[in-house]
């Protein structure tokens, strides 16, 4: 039986339906025009008091809270009706990681009612606590600290391969189920180069790698390791914002990460050999894996720049937050699109050979 085959459904999340699912709920305008009730949830549901203040968030709300001895807490909110599921999804991720070793992760803390969530009058939310350190696209990437982000990410999908949890399979525009219709996005791109090399992946991805996701390993992933989304902190590297977060192919993870430090034309996969090294020191890739990966890396980039220029357009006003990793995934495009299928398995198999302790 293919892996993953018996927790379903890579065909459910392809369908039709799914996929017009998720893009509704990313053609949604972020919640924070509503009114801010942030406050009175705090102290109604979890008896805290704090200084507020609203962090950017494409989808639903997000207040820092600064509570009375100065720690830090992140309160995540919502009035629509798909956040129900997505908060359980990312409250019982964080509840079932606690005590996980190699990796950092917030702690969802729990209502006065002991729940991981609640639920009020139309509003959900939850609260966790605030990973203190340096988000990984402000850090120097050297290969040292590359190698040691694959590692940990690594240690990440062990632990999440270890976690029930609800809502893995809600209808999410980046699980790759949707990716086969992105293409009915490139209206939205740019008539250049990029739009090109776009088509080329995308294409790519419905020909040569879908047809093979099957075979590979399946688990709950996170879904989005963005720069963004790892932590440099004191306690090893953390991992936030697990909205993204899904049922899907594990070596997934590692594409979406190792996609966005393509950066230095000198090295065959952009430096992003270091990451995947890292993570091959844990989890070695089968060799279907090494041979699907770079196309995977290309389709996630092509992914990314369909959607975040689709949303761009749908909201001009947020469009600078919307597009924070284009750039970085059109640079990284360019210097993978050249790599045959070959040509990219040799330069993983490479970098799986040159680990290190």
């Amino acid at each position: 039986m293919p892996a993953g085959a018996n927790h379903l459904p890579y065909t459910a999340a392809s369908t039709e339906a799914n996929f017009r699912a998720a893009a509704a709920i990313l053609a949604k305008r972020p919640g924070c025009s509503e009114p801010d009730l942030s406050a009175a949830l705090l102290k109604r549901h979890y008896g805290l008091t704090g200084s507020l203040a609203t962090l950017s968030s494409e989808v639903e709300r997000t207040v820092e809270v600064t509570v009375s001895d100065g720690s830090r807490l992140i309160l995540k909110t919502s009035t629509t009706p798909e956040a129900v599921d997505s908060f359980r999804f990312q409250a019982g991720v964080m509840a079932g990681l606690q005590g996980a070793a190699g990796f950092v992760a917030p702690e969802v803390l729990r209502t006065s009612n002991g729940a991981l969530m609640f639920e009020q009058e139309g509003i959900c939310g939850y609260l966790q606590t605030r990973l203190e350190g340096v988000p990984l696209h402000h850090a120097t990437p050297t290969p040292d600290l590359l190698f040691r982000a694959g590692s940990a990410l690594a240690r990440l999908d062990l632990a999440l391969d270890l976690v029930s949890v609800p809502a893995a399979h809600r209808p999410i525009l980046w699980h790759v189920g949707c990716w086969s219709r992105l293409m009915e996005l490139e209206q939205y791109l740019p008539s250049n180069i990029v739009a090109d090399s776009v088509r080329v992946a995308m294409g790519e991805y419905v020909e040569f790698v879908e047809p093979q996701l099957s075979n590979v390993a399946w688990q709950v992933t996170h879904n989005d390791p963005s720069p963004f989304n790892m932590m440099v902190t004191d306690q090893g590297m953390g991992f936030i914002d697990f909205g993204d977060g899904c049922w899907s192919p594990r070596i997934q993870d590692l594409a979406i990460a190792a996609s966005h430090v393509v950066k230095d034309p000198t090295f065959p996969l952009g430096g992003a050999e270091h990451l995947i090294a890292g993570y091959a020191s844990v989890i070695p890739l089968s060799a279907l894996e090494a041979r699907l990966l770079v196309a995977l890396m290309r389709a996630r980039q092509g992914a990314l720049i369909l959607v975040n220029y689709w949303r761009s357009y749908l909201f001009p006003a947020d469009a600078q937050y919307i597009k924070k990793n284009v750039a970085r995934a059109e640079h990284g495009l360019a210097i993978l699109t050249p790599l045959g299928v070959a040509a990219g398995e040799a330069a993983v198999l490479a970098a799986m050979s040159s680990l290190r302790s």
